[in-house]
């Protein structure tokens, strides 16, 4: 059971308030010190206890998860690695949730990320009124997982320039941070349970490299995109159908249409079709993410300005404001892929011809 919230999108450890603390009540095993939760507490956390009732969070590799967490437990930070959309956020925030009870300790890594933001800044009106003192410093979300022995997500750390990147080396082999402007002798160090998990989206590779020194401070896990297009489908499903209840609205879905969706996503994200037709890939992300928001959005267009049952129309008319984001050839690839897949299909199948009707009219 999920703790709702009057905000857009309240945090893990508030969203699942209920499930964790089921979890903490039946938990009988040792756990790590400063975790809120066993290593075991944590998996039923992130994929799943039907025995206590704990909703999966979750749909991907088991056994990914659980090398996750032997990697918090133990010195390297964890670094997760993938495309666009697959979820590596979200289980960064399931695991602070979970292991710390806080998930709002985080750095987002962009162009403009400094040094301050990643070790400590300074009040300017204290720090001129008394000079350097531990009431003027403004400590970073690092300084504080380290004070308090918590867990520190740094999201898109390739978004970062190398400098940047590379304050992390220090802190992660010495485990303290010096600080001298209060003095030689100053400096916090790490309480048991600090770590870090570390997001990058594959698609940044080259935009700031990670060097070799720091890429040494970080077990690698490769987060993967869904490859069943039914059970992708299956989750597009159940999260638009929650976005639906959140907003307090019905729209009629008909499976067959998530799984057509979902069908053409996997097969553009592939670069083959389901019958072995070769495809240019998009270089837009097709991801379960974009395909739950661009559900969502069909589903509010039918429910607003149609009778209030979604249809391929709807899909079809919001898959245009997916590819028309990164590459203008974006959309020849996809015309492409409606020019001879779709229209096959369209053949034999009401859903796949009016989606194919509904495309060619839009993009031609």
């Amino acid at each position: 059971m999920t703790t709702h919230s009057p905000v857009l999108r309240a945090v893990a450890e508030i969203r699942f308030a209920d499930e964790l603390q089921k979890l903490r009540d039946n938990d009988t095993y040792k756990r790590p010190e400063n975790w809120q939760l066993s290593p075991q507490a944590v998996r039923s956390f992130v994929i799943g206890d039907k025995k206590l009732g704990i909703s999966k969070k979750f749909f991907g590799d088991d056994p990914l998860v659980e090398r996750c967490i032997v990697t918090l437990m133990g010195h390297q930070g964890l670094m997760l690695v993938g495309d666009p959309g697959t979820a590596k956020s979200l289980l960064s925030e399931l695991f602070a949730a979970a292991i710390s009870g806080n998930s709002s300790l985080s750095v987002q890594g962009t162009a403009g990320t400094t040094e301050d933001h990643i070790r400590y800044a300074w009040n300017y009106a204290l720090l001129l009124a008394e000079g350097p003192s531990a009431r003027a410093l403004v400590p970073s979300p690092v300084y504080r997982a380290m004070e308090q022995g918590k867990l520190v997500r740094f999201e898109e750390i390739t978004r970062c320039a190398p400098e940047i990147q590379d304050v992390l080396i220090s802190l992660m082999s010495d485990k303290h941070l010096v600080i001298p402007e209060l003095g030689e002798a100053a400096r916090l160090d790490a309480q048991r349970g600090f770590n870090i998990i570390a997001t990058a989206n594959l698609r940044d590779r080259g935009v700031h490299e990670m060097s070799s020194a720091l890429k040494r401070r970080f077990n690698f896990e490769t987060v993967k995109p869904i490859k069943d297009a039914a059970f992708e489908a299956q989750l597009i499903q159940q999260q638009v159908e929650r976005n639906l209840t959140d907003c307090d609205l019905q729209v009629a879905i008909e499976p067959d249409l998530l799984h057509l969706l979902a069908t053409c996503f996997q097969e553009l994200r592939a670069g083959q079709s389901a019958e072995g037709t070769p495809l240019k890939t998009p270089d837009a992300v097709m991801s379960t993410a974009e395909a739950v928001n661009l559900t969502f959005a069909a589903c509010l267009e039918a429910c607003h300005f149609g009778d209030g049952k979604l249809s391929a129309r709807e899909l079809a008319r919001q898959l245009q404001g997916v590819i028309l984001k990164d590459n203008p050839d974006d959309i020849k690839r996809v015309t492409h892929y409606v020019e001879t897949v779709v229209r096959e299909r369209a053949r034999n199948n009401k859903h796949w011809k009016q989606f194919h009707e509904t495309a060619r009219e839009l993009w031609n």
